[in-house]
């Protein structure tokens, strides 16, 4: 795992970046954690679905896969909710952001907070970290298909996610 500044071509060649861990949420197995030796198998998994859910997946998520294996079959399957808002809005949100405005609910910490944990050994609590992650987004998703909307800085905001 490591920051853009540590890596020749910094935020253009996120691929060097390494994965430390992933989690995927699905209702079948719930929440998995997958580790860096772990990265095929979870690539390979990936594609089992129809629709892999991200957020900012698109640029970040898919790109540090793709330093363990061709990811086309991935990105054919995105539904990168930061992308598709960024399109609607104009504008980036994070998902800090989103999840206080949709669901009243903050994330417990942020990139550069997991780099130190994970460097200083707190493994477990970077994939709590993912796992909180990846619940506020899975609980965005499902409250925007529910209700047809999502709410950033105070407005209703139309969304459609099959």
């Amino acid at each position: 795992m490591r920051l853009s500044s540590e890596v020749d071509g910094g935020w253009g060649n996120i691929r060097a970046f390494g994965l430390a861990v992933a989690v995927t949420w699905d209702k079948e197995y719930s929440f998995r954690r997958w580790f860096e030796e772990d990265a095929l198998k979870l690539i390979t998994e990936l594609e089992q679905f129809t629709h892999v859910i991200t957020f900012n997946g698109n640029r970040f998520d898919i790109e540090v896969l793709r330093a363990y294996a061709p990811v086309e079959g991935l990105r054919k399957r995105s539904l990168d909710i930061h992308e598709l808002l960024h399109k609607q809005l104009g504008h980036r949100v994070k998902l800090d952001q989103l999840a206080k405005d949709t669901l009243g609910t903050a994330k417990s910490g942020d990139g550069l907070e997991a780099v130190k944990w994970w460097r200083a050994g707190q493994k477990d609590r970077v994939a709590e970290y993912c796992e909180q992650d990846v619940a506020i987004l899975r609980d965005v998703v499902e409250h925007g298909r529910a209700k047809g909307f999502v709410v950033i800085s105070a407005k209703q905001v139309r969304v459609k996610w099959e």
